[in-house]
């Protein structure tokens, strides 16, 4: 397996699937999803509390020519161009959709991608992390910024707490996520320890789990001698073994029935052509990825528990992140 595509999360199973050498009504039907899936989202504003090392960061990341204008809200920023083989990020966002409710992320899996260097950094961001969320005027756990402002408000409140842009984002529905499983033929993992979570067991050992289960087994955590930690490397596993299987795909009815749950299921501001691009300049360059963790403590704050993350952590997170890609 190429590990460069846990990059992209489930959403470039449609690009790997484009390029596998069907015929062109697979090209057409893989498009055509592409275009259905594709969510812009507002133009990244420069936060006005980030310092001179922000700025040029960002505008190092985003590429020359995609500076924003903080006083024209329709100004959006120029892409870079990715035929240079620039580095980029992206956030992935697994949300607990509900009907008539936009739900929380339950996930979020920040990862950045460096061609030059071989390698992509990947981690989580804990879901019960305290911080401020930007243009909510609260501080909150951060997986509530989707509950009170969807996928903008997430990106913008992890841009504040990493100190640094997003330049991608990819939107996961977990319940469909789990039908992607299934579509796949379910996944198969290495659980370090039995477990019960909600009335399913989990051995230890070699297991081979449905949609269902993969997701029961990538949620619990307060079993979990590491707690969100232990989980978030869970949802990490869960996420490679489907882009494992996704590239063993034979048959075109296989591939129909993914694009069907692909489209139902994921968000992104990914362009058609970018994961062309992705597919045809990047993942040659990509050999490795380096997953790290950000540190913390729980603590309950009038009778919430959060995840704190002091500053000099902060600090320790953005400065991997800012040598990785540059």
């Amino acid at each position: 397996m190429k590990k460069w595509v846990l990059v992209l999360s489930s959403v470039l199973i449609i690009a790997v699937v484009g390029v596998a050498g069907y015929a062109g009504y697979i090209y057409h039907s893989v498009k055509t999803t592409a275009h259905k899936i594709y969510e812009s989202r507002e133009p990244r504003v420069e936060p006005a509390s980030a310092g001179k090392e922000r700025s040029s960061v960002q505008h190092a990341a985003f590429g020359a020519k995609s500076s924003v204008q903080t006083d024209n809200p329709q100004n959006k920023p120029a892409p870079f161009d990715l035929k240079e083989k620039k580095p980029f990020t992206v956030l992935v966002l697994g949300v607990d959709q509900r009907e008539h409710d936009r739900g929380r992320s339950d996930a979020m899996i920040f990862l950045t991608v460096n061609p030059a260097k071989q390698s992509i950094l990947m981690f989580n961001i804990p879901r019960d992390t305290r911080t401020e969320i930007v243009g909510h005027g609260t501080v909150d756990k951060i997986n509530h910024a989707y509950a009170f402002g969807g996928v903008n408000m997430s990106v913008k409140t992890v841009e504040h707490f990493l100190d640094y842009p997003v330049n991608y984002y990819i939107k996961v529905n977990m319940e469909g996520f789990a039908r992607i499983i299934d579509s796949l033929g379910g996944v198969d993992v290495d659980n370090p320890f039995a477990f019960y979570y909600e009335g399913h067991r989990f051995e230890k050992g070699e297991l081979h789990l449905s949609g269902e289960e993969a997701l029961l087994y990538s949620r619990m955590r307060y079993d979990d001698p590491r707690g969100d930690m232990g989980r978030n490397a869970r949802q990490r596993q869960i996420l490679q073994q489907v882009i494992k299987n996704s590239l063993n795909i034979a048959t075109v009815a296989k591939i129909e029935s993914l694009l069907d749950e692909v489209a139902d299921s994921v968000k992104t501001d990914i362009t058609f052509e970018d994961m062309k691009t992705f597919l045809t300049d990047y993942r040659t360059d990509l050999k490795k990825v380096d997953q790290v963790e950000i540190g913390g403590q729980g603590q309950r704050i009038k009778g919430i528990w959060y995840y704190l993350v002091n500053d000099k952590e902060k600090s320790r997170i953005h400065q991997l992140i800012k040598e990785h890609l540059e």
